[in-house]
């Protein structure tokens, strides 16, 4: 069991990691750091929009309209935060 839980932990480690990196790129691009013409950056950009999409998706759906602000990535990490805390209170149930 000590294994399912350092599995569930390692895989919300990479999910913060993810959003972290969205989050950050999205402020470079709006700030005009990073350019959207440039490969590597378009390629990195659209690959996580893919992997965090379906995740932004329905909570995008339950918010309701900031006029363009996007809280969705707020509210994943803040679940991601909670998810963690959690798992790591209830850790003796795993062992």
């Amino acid at each position: 069991m000590t294994s399912l839980f350092q599995i569930l932990m390692l895989l919300l480690n990479i999910v913060w990691f993810f959003l972290i990196a969205h989050v950050v790129m999205s402020w470079l691009i709006n700030f005009q750091v990073l350019n959207l013409r440039q490969p590597l950056v378009a390629q990195i950009w659209h690959g996580l929009n893919r992997i965090l999409e379906p995740i932004y998706g329905p909570i995008r759906r339950r918010l309701p309209q900031m006029g363009g602000i996007d809280l969705a990535p707020l509210v994943v990490l803040i679940l991601v935060a909670v998810l963690r805390i959690v798992l790591t209170n209830n850790a003796a149930a795993f062992y």
